[in-house]
């Protein structure tokens, strides 16, 4: 699989994907996914948890063996992601059906579709992800 960025991911198609089904439902919307490093991504998670009472945050897969996190977006996001450290895969409107089981094998639900809101909004995950990369950047200068 393609990503935006050039890069490559190893992700999967898991049998019974159909077009226009959102993460944990049999019908919704398609959504794409901003991909970035786990470190980067778990302190973006908990910046968004913090913002407030309404879910500010959608599923997101964990895929330990390339050790990156996976925020399911709206769909038409990769067109235009340019964050720096991360990628956004299109779906190119094929449409895209999370099941319970993550589609990428060796990943895992880090906050599963049932336990979230459908999917995590692009502008607050890029203010979380530059926020996120701040204060890893502080962190690691205090080292």
């Amino acid at each position: 699989m393609e990503t935006s960025g050039g890069s490559r991911t190893t992700a999967r198609r898991v049998p019974g994907q159909e077009r226009g089904a959102r993460p944990g439902d049999d019908a919704g919307e398609p959504c794409d996914l901003v991909t970035v490093p786990a470190r980067q991504g778990l302190e973006a998670v908990d910046i968004l948890r913090r913002a407030g009472t309404a879910p500010k945050v959608g599923p997101v897969l964990h895929d330990g063996p390339c050790d990156t996190l996976g925020f399911l977006v709206p769909p038409g996001t990769a067109a235009g992601w340019d964050m720096p450290g991360s990628a956004c895969t299109q779906t190119n409107g094929r449409g895209l059906r999370l099941p319970a089981e993550p589609p990428v094998i060796g990943s895992d639900w880090l906050l599963h579709p049932d336990t979230t809101g459908p999917v995590t909004d692009p502008a607050l995950l890029r203010e979380a992800l530059g926020e996120a990369a701040r204060l890893l950047e502080a962190a690691d200068r205090c080292r």
